[in-house]
């Protein structure tokens, strides 16, 4: 019986990698599509930084493995034949789905993807344990709390960076113009030091604050001393980004490599587990269940997978190389970011999508909202943001 399972463990392994393939050709549009779309630099070189960010991402990520253990289901309540037939039905329909929608050019998120798989397939096979149960509930075998929190965490992350989006980009465009070239003189290093302050503040703040390296003591100390460290940043990336301008360097391009990176980073630790997240978790119950299962696969419950995550090394630096190769050699990551710099474009040409009824609520909402804001807005004000607007 043993050995059907080892097999199963292989099988999901060769699968992640499948994933892995897939989930970075999906996902390259991220944090590839503004360096491309802005030409901040040569392909190569968007594709060197990028993937430099990914293999150091994956190679420190740890945090969030938790989530394909016990972040969906009750694992407490499951019997080591039903978890491996819930991650592995979740791997095959993760593959088949994301590589469709790579295939289309058009990407997904695999959050998304890896929360609804595992949380229909925990449904599915609940509702076959719950009617030849007497005491069970669909409420003590999926986790609905952790699995809400999750799915509004998605949908509300959307808002906010959209929100947020529109407007820094505003706030960029009214203090440098179209024309930017003739407006940095005496904003672009204070702009250029925010800005890299922010990205460095994500990445070591939020984006690693879960990896390997960061002990509780290292964490204290970071959070002790939080914001000397940022004021320290903003007047140092301030001085040097005004140092480079002097030296005729473009920090714009400076800005987006930078946040290429950071971005990078941040997809490959928290992304990670969508790809290899499963394949471990398998790996994890397979060796407990060798352990303490006494050969009864229907009978032993997997309680382990309550504890945290404990991801060796060696599976982390492997699952970045594979996706620094598949960033380097997708045709399908070069689709799917042609799709998302076409979207971004501000000229007018033939539209790939078509408009939804939703959109057109929310372009309406937004204009009656600039409307209103036009409307006590002084005269003054308006001609002045006018001028900054002008394309000429």
């Amino acid at each position: 019986m043993e050995t059907i399972y080892l097999c199963i463990i292989i099988f999901l392994f060769a699968l992640a990698i499948f994933d892995l393939a897939v989930g970075v050709s999906n996902d390259a549009v991220n944090f590839l599509n503004s360096a491309v779309g802005a030409k901040a630099a040569s392909f190569k070189t968007i594709l060197f930084i990028a993937g430099l960010g990914i293999f150091i991402g994956a190679a420190l990520s740890n945090g969030m493995m938790d989530i394909a253990r016990h972040g969906i289901y009750q694992p407490q309540h499951f019997y080591f034949a039903e978890i491996m037939c819930i991650l592995l039905a979740v791997m095959l329909t993760d593959v088949v789905l994301l590589d469709v929608f790579n295939s289309m050019g058009m990407p997904t998120s695999t959050t998304v993807s890896m929360v609804f798989e595992l949380l229909g397939g925990t449904f599915a096979l609940s509702l076959i344990k719950v009617q030849g149960s007497d005491t069970l509930g669909l409420g003590d075998l999926i986790n609905t709390d952790k699995a809400l929190s999750v799915i509004m965490a998605i949908f509300v992350s959307v808002a906010i960076a959209f929100f947020f989006g529109m407007i820094v980009q505003w706030i960029a465009r009214v203090v440098f113009t179209f024309n930017y070239k003739r407006k940095m003189k005496y904003s672009i290093a204070l702009f250029g030091g925010i800005a890299a302050t922010s990205i460095l503040y994500f990445m070591l703040f939020k984006g690693l604050k879960e990896s390997s390296f960061m002990t509780p003591e290292n964490k204290q100390w970071i959070q002790a001393n939080a914001w000397m460290l940022i004021a320290s940043f903003l007047v140092f990336f301030t001085l040097l980004m005004q140092v480079l301008h002097w030296c005729k360097v473009n920090v714009f391009r400076i800005v987006v490599l930078m946040g290429t990176f950071a971005l990078a980073l941040a997809f490959a630790g928290n992304d990670l587990v969508n790809f290899i997240g499963i394949p471990l978790t398998g790996f994890s119950a397979f060796m407990d269940y060798t352990a303490n299962g006494n050969g009864n696969a229907n009978g032993f419950l997997m309680s382990s997978l309550l504890g945290a995550a404990q991801t060796p090394w060696y599976f982390l630096v492997g699952a970045g190389a594979v996706m620094v190769y598949a960033l380097c050699t997708s045709k399908k990551a070069q689709a799917v970011i042609k799709t998302s710099v076409d979207l971004a474009r501000q000229d007018e040409s033939e539209e790939a999508f078509g408009s939804t009824p939703i959109a057109r609520t929310l372009v309406r909402f937004s204009m009656t909202l600039a409307n209103g804001i036009a409307s006590i807005t002084p005269e003054s004000t308006k001609a002045w943001l006018n001028k900054r607007f002008r394309k000429d």
